[in-house]
């Protein structure tokens, strides 16, 4: 009853040989629980309780190997011998949440835990307990145990009668009694309002002449939010990037990927951005680090790869937060210092954390020869050493590499953070920020290829990565960041027009034509596939420069798009994977599988699960295409407020949110800012001539202000309160 996405069991699977597959482990583990079930809500329903009974001798003995396989050779893929999980912690959850199965609008009349005896013969299909009365037998524990109810009323001809049952599981701190009493208050109602609710939530795009933009970030908005899980270890809300790395790999991670899905939660459910941020926080290591990921209940994820990238998306995210919403007591909470998980006299505040981890990116990762962010073994990309380099050469690579994806983002998320410091009045930090940001910024321009930036530095054995053709993960943040003159500017948006947007029908390639020496086949993986996670950034830089170009990018990256040009292939339609097998693979438009291995072309490496078994949950195709969307405006917040420079090529649309709304008409522009706090903003924005030389007007809160003729940028003062938005209109 109990299948857990358990990462040991992958472990003990494929490196201590405990069964065929995970799955089958994952089964065996399932099997060691024992199921106490009682009656509950006034005899309304049941509520199972699992009770674990102790791992078997075969599964300690089994972990024993894996550990000694690690010792061996710690440089597989689960990387050095893991140490005992710190106090508190499990590799898996050893007490699960009860689960409950309740009847809101009447008494049961039957029920039972014997899910063998119920199913039978007949199995799924035509359980044979259906030609009986559940016989309220309670005494089934074991893994044929089920939770099952049953309720009984009479149809006359024409008749309809709705039933209505709650089911889930009560996290620690939560009752059942209060879950009950608020979905049974006018039952009838609740699908009703639950939908009215989700038509008020999230971002939405509208663009008259193209009318399917709405409903796909309509759609987007409800699956990002919908996907939205609780850690209980953490105490946490969390955007987990599922896909397979969740729900066949059994981990939650990287640590960057749910700070990126909460991106466009700042327009408007500001409680989950601070759960996932805090979430974040709480897994920081005594060292200053970010784990690559959580496995378990509150476990540091067993893997080779030790990115250097992390504390950026953090810092990043963070800032965005108070300067979108203005919430600078948000900073002042404190949080347990791991693996603790209550709050302690004298714990560190948010912002105090924030600091540790900029002290960690700028003085523990630090800089390189060439005075650019230091690569680790890796950055965004796994593969850019792990699958790259050799490994008797991956220490040369530790210890000098540098990565030029990472200063391009640290020039634009480093002065970010100083605005964000400058904001609360920490000038000596912003100013540290802000240098050390620019320090970046000269470091990347100085990697210039010719028509794109250098990817990476290996070390002098190995050279620079990204000479020969593009690496596209660094390109957009050169832009986005400012590393980029005004002709590397131009010139790089041509080159990675040509050489990576066109030859592709989805979305741009992550390489132009693939590397030989990365073990995955060309056009797949991070080996040239199309990746949402870094378009999403090359929509925003395309907007700084060409907003035709990037509406182009961002219809390319939609799953309607997807649906049209690949109409066979099932996933891309309504959900999708993490990247999909690019125009340069043997299998366009699909994600990566395993092939019997062949001589004339090279074939995925046996990861033991492929992409397929779960290409859809992922938060990347459904959170970068709203983020992007706000770029598509020109959008940043700024310490005094916010700029919009509107590029998109159409006479009408509009981006509305709770936190900030934008409309362009016939006659002009209009919008409102909805911060968390009042104050009096500043609002830049930046037309082009001719459509400047048009306005005649701004409405503030609506007064009339003053609208100089000698600029193209319009700017103007307003006054907001909660619930009370900044309004204007400009025609």
């Amino acid at each position: 009853m109990n299948y857990q996405f358990s990462y040991r069991a992958r472990m003990e699977s494929s490196l201590a040989g405990l069964g065929p597959n995970a799955a089958q482990v994952r089964r065996g583990f399932e099997a060691r629980f024992r199921h106490e079930f009682r009656l509950v809500a006034d005899g309304h329903g049941l509520v199972v309780t699992p009770r674990f009974q102790g791992r078997t001798a075969e599964n300690v003995e089994a972990w024993k190997k894996v550990q000694d396989v690690l010792k061996k050779n710690p440089t597989t893929f689960y990387g050095d011998p893991f140490p005992e999980p710190a106090p508190g912690t499990e590799f898996d959850d050893l007490n699960p949440p009860p689960t409950f199965l309740v009847s809101l609008d009447g008494p049961i009349d039957g029920y039972t835990t014997d899910g063998a005896g119920f199913f039978g013969s007949g199995g799924i299909d035509r359980p044979i307990g259906l030609a009986a009365t559940l016989n309220k037998d309670l005494g089934r524990a074991g893994r044929e145990s089920a939770l099952l109810v049953e309720r009984q009323f009479e149809l006359g001809p024409g008749e309809s009668h709705n039933l209505h049952f709650l089911y889930g599981y009560i996290p620690e701190g939560f009752d059942l009694d209060s879950l009950v009493k608020k979905y049974k208050l006018d039952v009838e109602s609740v699908w009703e309002r639950s939908s009215a609710q989700w038509k008020n939530e999230g971002i939405r795009l509208r663009v008259p002449s193209e009318p399917w933009v709405e409903r796909e970030t309509s759609w987007h908005s409800y699956y990002l939010r919908s996907n939205l899980t609780f850690d209980s270890f953490f105490q946490e809300h969390i955007l987990s990037q599922g896909n397979v790395y969740q729900y066949i790999l059994g981990f939650q991670g990287a640590a960057r990927d749910p700070l990126q899905h909460v991106l466009p939660l700042v327009f408007g459910n500001a409680s989950t951005v601070k759960e996932v941020i805090r979430y974040t926080l709480k897994e920081i290591q005594p060292d200053g680090s970010i784990p690559y990921g959580i496995v378990g209940c509150g476990v540091p994820m067993p893997v080779i790869y030790r990115p250097s990238d992390q504390e950026m998306w953090l810092l990043w995210v963070a800032s965005e937060y108070v300067l979108a919403t203005r919430d600078r007591e948000f900073l002042d909470g404190r949080i347990p210092i791991y693996p603790r998980r209550s709050v302690q006299a004298g714990d560190p505040t948010v912002l105090e954390l924030l600091k540790r981890s900029y002290d960690h990116l700028t003085k523990s990762i630090g800089v390189g020869e060439h005075g650019l962010m230091r690569l680790s073994n890796g950055d965004w990309n796994d593969e850019v050493v792990v699958d790259h380099v050799p490994s008797s050469q991956t220490s040369e690579v530790r210890a000098h590499g540098e990565s030029v994806l990472n200063a391009a983002m640290a020039a634009y998320v480093l002065d970010y953070y100083g605005q964000m410091l400058g904001y609360t009045g920490d000038t000596a930090g912003a100013d540290d920020a802000r240098a050390r940001a620019e320090a970046q910024r000269q470091a990347v321009r100085a990697q210039w290829a010719g028509s794109w930036f250098r990817r990476a530095w290996l070390g002098k054995q190995l050279g620079w990565v990204g000479v020969d053709h593009v690496w596209l993960e660094p390109q957009p943040w050169a832009i986005i960041g400012g590393s980029a003159s005004p002709e590397q500017r131009g010139r790089l948006v041509r080159a990675l027009d040509e050489l990576t947007r066109k030859p592709s029908p989805i979305g741009a390639l992550l390489q132009s034509k693939g590397d030989d020496e990365i073990d995955t086949p060309i056009g797949t993986f991070t080996n040239g596939g199309v990746w949402p996670a870094i378009n999403g950034t090359l929509v925003w830089a395309l907007a700084l420069e060409d907003g035709t170009l990037a509406w182009d990018e961002w219809k390319k990256n939609s799953l309607a798009f997807h649906a049209d040009v690949y109409p066979k292939i099932w996933y891309g339609i309504w959900s999708g994977p993490d990247f999909y097998d690019s125009v340069l693979s043997r299998y366009p438009g699909q994600t990566m599988f395993a092939e019997p291995p062949s001589t004339d072309h090279k074939v995925q490496r046996d990861w033991g699960f492929n992409w397929t078994d779960y290409p859809v949950m992922n938060m990347h195709p459904h959170a970068w295409p709203l983020y992007s969307a706000s770029k598509l405006m020109g959008l940043s917040f700024n310490d005094a407020g916010l700029m919009l420079e509107p590029g998109l090529p159409m006479e009408e649309y509009e981006f509305s949110s709770h936190l900030l709304g934008f409309h362009k008409s016939k006659v002009g522009y209009a919008g409102w800012y909805n911060p968390a706090v009042a104050g009096k903003w500043k609002v830049e924005l930046k037309l082009s001539s001719a459509e400047r030389m048009r306005m005649r007007q701004i409405r503030v809160n609506g007064s009339v202000q003053h609208l100089p003729s000698n600029t193209g940028v319009v700017v103007f003062e307003g006054q907001s309160e909660p619930g009370k938005p900044l309004r204007w209109e400009l025609n």
